[in-house]
């Protein structure tokens, strides 16, 4: 996911040494996700059948290149290409790891590891908009998006060392044992839970992308301090997808959480347009986003792990992961092209328009308790 927030937290250079518009820094995560939503479906089943090693492998170098062709990137129509690639090991990326969770982790186990794991993610915004920042002003930001790509395959070649190899014929991981709080119609779960990704993704993925914009157009921040915003998304991300999905393997919470979370997420967005009024709130609002917006899409992933049909951990992952993709393919053009007609207040509303949307998707997820079965 480094590729998102590199473009987001860079966003300020890339406009100003490629010369391209704010609609076309929109479209940078269209091609991303674009390709992650089309291939995940494929993706899902690909990994329950040839297991998740060799797709950790492949995917950790197929970020490398794409990373290593964004640095190189003249124009818009390069920058667009190597995004669409780095696509694709975003579709494999939580079929994968979720099977590696479901096969070497106890059930009770499994939510708090599920959120460290999904803190990867934010962990990569903080290193893009803060260290890699910082990198850009020394040595350019080309230099450091070609550091991120030999991180990436450094930790390649660590995944085909440390990884235990994959035994394609393996029988699946048992599911969790229900609770008898859970929420019914466990097989509608993934879908419905794609369907909120979907209104998710398009509400994280305009702030992940247009956040440091945001404050150095229309704050008057520099480039450093607005790329710093998105560090301090990375960081309350990673506090709240770790303490959330923790707080998920508790009975009957992790049906009940996705519909609260999207609910905060809608006062996040709110914040950030009353910061086009009052500028301080914007730091305010990159933590709210990153405690409630980001965390809610680590909990659908342990409601996801619980509710996994035998044998299908991968393609039910890749189905919610295909939503998410889906609204981080949609929101940022939406984004985009609203902020350029009537600036950034709308903007952000509409971000809080499609949290509240996914909150109210959400809501037949939680558990409903009957005075005598909880007594």
């Amino acid at each position: 996911m480094m590729q998102l927030f590199v473009i987001g937290a860079l966003g300020p250079r890339l406009v100003g040494e490629l010369g391209i518009s704010r609609t076309v820094l929109g479209l940078t995560t269209t091609a991303g996700f674009g390709a992650a939503a089309v291939l995940s479906l494929p993706a899902g089943r690909l990994v329950d059948r040839v297991g998740p090693r060799r797709c950790l492998v492949a995917l950790l170098l197929l970020t490398s290149v794409s990373l290593a062709l964004i640095g190189a990137a003249s124009g818009a129509a390069v920058l667009l290409g190597a995004v669409a690639l780095g696509g694709v090991p975003q579709a494999l990326a939580n079929p994968a790891t979720n099977k590696v969770i479901l096969a070497a982790f106890p059930a009770g186990r499994r939510p708090g590891v599920t959120g460290l794991k999904q803190s990867g993610v934010q962990l990569g915004a903080f290193v893009a908009g803060l260290p890699l920042s910082l990198l850009a002003a020394g040595v350019g930001w080309r230099g450091a998006v070609w550091a991120a790509a030999g991180a990436a395959a450094t930790a390649a070649l660590w995944a085909a060392r440390v990884l235990p190899p994959d035994v394609p014929a393996a029988a699946p991981a048992p599911r969790d044992a229900p609770s008898p709080h859970d929420a019914p119609s466990p097989h509608a779960a993934p879908r419905r839970l794609a369907f909120f990704s979907l209104l998710l993704g398009c509400g994280i993925a305009s702030v992940n992308t247009y956040l440091a914009l945001f404050g150095s157009q229309r704050l008057g921040l520099s480039p450093t301090t607005a790329a710093a915003l998105v560090a301090v998304l990375g960081v309350a991300g990673v506090a709240g997808r770790v303490g959330w999905s923790r707080a998920a393997g508790k009975p009957g919470r992790a049906e009940a959480l996705p519909a609260w979370l999207a609910a905060g997420a809608v006062g996040a967005a709110l914040l950030l347009a009353a910061a086009t009024w009052v500028y301080p709130l914007v730091w305010v609002a990159a933590v709210a986003v990153g405690t409630f917006a980001v965390s809610a899409n680590a909990v659908s992933m342990v409601v996801v792990m619980r509710r996994a049909a035998p044998g299908r951990a991968g393609q039910d992952s890749a189905l919610v992961s295909a939503g998410f993709f889906a609204g981080f393919a949609v929101g940022p053009p939406l984004f985009g092209a609203l902020v350029s007609a009537a600036g950034y207040g709308p903007g952000w509303l509409l971000a809080a328009a499609e949290f509240a949307m996914a909150a109210v998707v959400a809501v037949p997820l939680m558990p409903r308790r009957t005075g005598a079965s909880d007594v």
